[in-house]
Formats: C-alpha cells, structure tokens, sequence
C-alpha cells in the first residue's frame, strides 16, 4: 500500500536485476497507477506534493511531476507489455525505443525535495496565473490591490506589480504575503476600495 506521500509502506526486496523506471500515467490517474503496481509488490514513488488552493474546492494534492511515477523493478522479470496494458497507464518513458532509466541518486534527492515541500505546508498560490489580481496581505503596503507577475525560482517568493503613483512598481514578496483578490473589489491608486 502507499502512503499520503506516495512511498511505498513497507519497501518489498530489490532483485538483483531492479532499476528505476519512469512510467506514464493518464491524466489525475498516476495514484490509481500506483497503488496496482503497489499491490503486485512493486517499490513504487509517486511524487505528490499538498497544495494550497485558491478555490477552496479545488483539489488538496498534486502530483509533483503530473502523468509520471517511478517504478523499481527489474523490467526483464516483470515485462513491458504487463506496464503497457496495465489500467490508466500509458507505459514506460523510452527514448529510442529503450525505457529511460532513472539514477537511485535522483530518486533520494526528489523524496528529500517532496519531504521539505510537505514540511513547509505544501506548494501555495498553486492557482494563480499572471496577470490575475492579487491583494496584498502583510508588510507595508497590505491592503493594496496588485497584479501577479511570477514565482520566483528556488523560493517561496513572488513578484508583483503594483500601481504607485501612476508608476507600475515591481515588487517582490512572501508567497504568503498575498491572496487571490476577490472578485468585486476595486483599485483606486493601488488601494482596495471595500
């Protein structure tokens, strides 16, 4: 079985043979895929990271990488075609007709990436897209009303751009310094008129 995190509960032998494989899932299936090849006794990692949602409705976990999990097995054993006709998979990730395989180090490194993400509290502003409207929500400039521009790489912090007299300032912030500004609302010199 597989836990909330996408590890495997208890890790089943490695044959001698086994190396990571990537798989292809179809679309929001990769957990289905998964928990079948879990119950068939296969080391299996689906990265899946909790996310913090505008829409309150929208769903609480992601996958990391989506349409992708990683297998370890020892493909001559178990076989391709059982990984090609397996339900709501779509096979292996190949390149030049051979099934890529994925170094033990990279499996390590991205388990740590989703612990931290899952420590932080999971991926937020998950739904924000550039150019929507954002209120400010903390620092010196809360309350004022401005527009999402990027995430910032390797942070948990954004930028935005806020109307300041009559100038659009770039301003870089804490993710969780803002919020997806409610429909309604309306700017008047970068303010919020409630």
């Amino acid at each position: 079985m597989v836990d909330e995190h996408g590890y495997a509960d208890s890790a089943p032998s490695r044959p001698a043979g086994s190396k990571w494989y990537v798989i292809r899932a179809k679309p929001r299936r990769e957990r289905y895929v998964s928990e079948q090849l879990s119950r068939q006794g296969m080391d299996v990692f689906f990265p899946a990271v909790r996310v913090n949602p505008v829409n309150p409705r929208a769903a609480r976990e992601r996958a990391y990488f989506p349409g992708y999990l990683f297998v370890y097995l020892d493909l001559e054993l178990f076989g391709v075609n059982k990984l090609r006709w397996m339900p709501a998979a779509v096979g292996l990730l190949e390149f030049g007709g051979e099934p890529a395989v994925v170094p033990e180090a990279l499996i390590t490194q991205l388990r740590r990436r989703i612990a931290n993400i899952q420590a932080a509290g999971g991926l937020t502003l998950v739904d924000l897209a550039a150019g929507d409207a954002v209120e400010i929500t903390a620092g010196p400039f809360a309350g004022y009303e401005a527009i999402f521009d990027l995430r910032l790489k390797g942070s948990d912090r954004v930028r935005v751009l806020l109307d300041l007299l009559r100038r659009q300032v770039s301003l870089e912030l804490d993710a969780g310094s803002i919020r997806k500004a409610r429909s309604g609302g309306m700017v008047k010199s970068g303010r919020t008129r409630k």
